[in-house]
């Protein structure tokens, strides 16, 4: 967050003994030297899919998985698959370069403190800046270590002269083990353990050695998750417009690509702010801050047909921009204000009079 602190000079002084107040104007290259130039905010979406990539391996005996474990259906080739595991939308706020301003200081004004983002967007005036509130971006975790099966064969297995007598002896082992889980927990095995840690610490061996030698057979899965992110800045409402296509075997695609299923978004202007009524108060208009009041919207995600997710935010081209008046900001008063980061609304207003 970047500050601008602004201290007037003598010179400048003098060349603003003319105006009474703070100088608010559109924007216009050139128009003020000392001063401050901002950008009011734009309600942009943010949506954001998560994906998980499984990666299927065959195991060794995955032709005799069903012979000997009564598994059914196991593969014995590679594949991949993807799946949508969550989509989310937030609102954010960007620069609206439609709504730039110049406020220019004099001697007779306080607004001299002004707080901007680092793309210009006015936050917050005689104040410390809120940081908008977002979601955390997306941190895989460590993925363990594989186990590798063999580890856990006997000399028999491995002695083995074919692949059929090496998933027979195997599945004999898996059987063994089983039977000394379930003995264990009945606490009719030759050597129980002495406390529950240890007990514990027996069936966790147990379970890893069955996992591990059941994944010869039944063949291994590796998650991956990632995180793509659009943003749409809506000028308008709109009706259902592709955001992106997705494939189980493929995953994320172009637009273009149909091989993919379609994943829409629709934006509605809810409105519930009235338009303001003109006024002619010269004063008023003399000096001030300009403001954004939001309307409301309200964005759906679909699926082809089927609502994967919708959201209602506040909007702020679905509103108006108001002049806070320069009154506020004059030396009878030390005003505070902050802005909304991702509408431009007044978050807070403290007028305090000097003591």
């Amino acid at each position: 967050m970047k500050r601008l602190a602004l201290t007037l000079t003598a010179a400048s002084l003098l060349a603003a003994t003319t105006l009474a107040q703070t100088e608010t104007t559109a924007y216009q290259p050139g128009v003020t030297t000392e001063g401050a130039i901002y950008f009011l905010p734009k309600t942009a979406i943010r949506v954001t899919v998560q994906i998980e990539k499984t990666t299927y391996t065959p195991g060794d005996f995955a032709p005799y998985a069903q012979r000997y474990l009564r598994l059914n259906h196991v593969a014995t080739e590679p594949q991949v698959s993807y799946r949508v595991i969550n989509v989310r939308q937030e609102a954010i706020g960007v620069p609206d370069q439609q709504k730039a301003y110049a406020v220019k200081f004099n001697a007779k004004t306080v607004a001299a403190n002004v707080a901007l983002s680092p793309e210009g967007v006015l936050l917050a005036i005689n104040g410390e800046p809120r940081q908008p509130q977002l979601a955390k971006p997306f941190k895989a975790a460590p993925r363990p270590a594989a186990t590798n099966p063999r580890q856990f064969m006997n000399e028999e297995i491995l002695a083995a002269g074919s692949t059929a007598k090496m998933a027979e002896l195997t599945a004999q082992e898996i059987y063994d083990l089983r039977d000394s889980r379930s003995q264990l927990i009945k606490g009719q095995a030759d050597f129980m353990p002495q406390d529950g840690a240890q007990m514990k610490l027996m069936l966790a061996q147990l379970d890893e050695q069955d996992q591990a030698l059941t994944s010869l057979f039944a063949g291994t899965n590796v998650c991956d998750t990632t995180e793509t992110t659009f943003t749409v800045t809506p000028v308008s409402a709109f009706a259902p417009r592709l955001l992106f296509r997705f494939s189980t075997r493929l995953g994320m695609l172009d637009e273009d690509d149909l091989a993919g299923t379609p994943y829409y978004i629709t934006v509605e202007n809810l409105g519930g702010v009235p338009t303001p009524a003109a006024t002619n108060d010269k004063k008023k208009k003399e000096g001030g801050i300009f403001v954004n009041v939001p309307a409301k919207m309200r964005s759906t995600i679909l699926s082809g047909t089927e609502q994967v997710a919708t959201n209602e935010f506040p909007c702020a081209q679905f509103g108006n921009v108001e002049l806070l008046s320069g009154e506020l900001f004059n030396k009878h008063y030390t005003t505070h204000l902050w802005l909304n980061p991702t509408t431009g609304a007044v978050d807070r207003l403290e007028a305090e009079q000097p003591k």
